[in-house]
């Protein structure tokens, strides 16, 4: 089978296209024929950062396609839609996904929109209500709003009846934002985020921040907080070196959850699985929108991983092979 592979860390041009032998599944698993790959930026930090376990290495953790075989006693059918969660091995034609990670799609769901479902919309519910005890009437600070996480977060926030806050890079990206729910837009680049929060808050804060950046934007996201708020920190979009003073927590009796979907799909799978299809589900009725940026196909894995880090891309990459 073809992949995208890499034999050391480093940026994208790391990323090379070749023939890997085709995996196989045990007791367990199964084989995904992949259909659409949604790229992450956990992806592209995995290439960078964290040695390859084998050379060549397949990177990725989110796909979705049909089952091509099923290892011994599997309870899944050749053919089946699906989309799949990884520990790695999505940026390929082939790849093997343990059972309990596979979540059926409805037929009238598109596969490239369902790549884009599990880990973005989970981790959003998850920052929003499992450890941001978001409630209807409260306001919450989305930051990076057209990420993928971002745009997930912000629809549920707005179905929940929360008032949305998103921060955004140019004045394109905030303009297609209000049409998925954020009540007041927050150019980051041009505007002090802190002050437009105050502005639009009467001075109080907002109850709950999610914050798929951190560094210093963490810093930023403690200083927009109403007393006794909550942040969701999600991610290290921004890597910077530098660690962020949080000090300013304590003074607010505020409080930091880090959050990290991977880790409670395997520390509670009932509920996360649960979590996962009802999230589908929506999506396939169109109450929640995947939103795509663009599609590469799978040879061209360093362009999509490009501009996964450019932070040009309004929604979920997508990689076909």
């Amino acid at each position: 089978m073809k992949a995208a592979v890499y034999y050391e860390n480093g940026g994208p041009e790391v990323l090379r296209y070749e023939d890997v032998p085709d995996p196989e599944p045990g007791a367990g698993e199964a084989l995904l024929r992949v259909a659409a790959v949604g790229v992450q930026g956990g992806d592209a930090l995995h290439r960078l950062l964290a040695p390859p376990p084998a050379r060549p290495h397949v990177v990725g953790y989110q796909a979705a396609g049909t089952i091509a075989a099923v290892g011994p006693g599997g309870a899944l059918r050749e053919g089946q839609r699906v989309v799949a969660f990884m520990p790695a091995g999505s940026h390929a034609e082939l790849a093997v996904v343990r059972e309990r990670d596979v979540y059926p799609v409805p037929d009238e769901l598109d596969l490239r929109l369902a790549a884009g479902i599990p880990v973005e919309f989970g981790t959003a519910d998850d920052c929003l209500f499992e450890f941001g005890r978001l409630q209807a009437g409260q306001s919450v600070l989305v930051q990076a709003a057209a990420g993928g996480v971002g745009l997930a977060a912000v629809q549920l926030a707005k179905a929940a009846g929360a008032t949305v806050l998103g921060t955004a890079s140019n004045p394109e990206k905030l303009a297609r934002l209000g049409d998925f729910g954020v009540d007041h837009l927050i150019d980051y680049r041009r505007e002090d985020v802190v002050e437009r929060v105050r502005e639009h808050t009467g001075g109080r804060g907002v109850d709950l921040v999610v914050d798929p950046v951190g560094g210093s934007t963490l810093e930023t996201s403690v200083a927009a907080l109403a007393y006794r708020g909550r942040i969701s920190w999600v991610g290290q979009a921004g890597r910077e070196s530098t660690p962020p003073r949080l000090d300013a927590l304590m003074f607010k009796n505020a409080s930091l959850n880090g959050v990290y979907f991977g880790g409670e799909m395997e520390h509670d799978p009932a509920r996360t699985r649960a979590l996962v299809e009802g999230l589908i589900a929506r999506v396939a009725a169109g109450e929640l929108t995947v939103v795509l940026d663009r599609e590469f196909p799978l040879s061209e894995a360093a362009e999509a991983h490009r501009r996964v880090e450019s932070r040009d891309a309004f929604g979920r990459v997508l990689l076909i092979p």
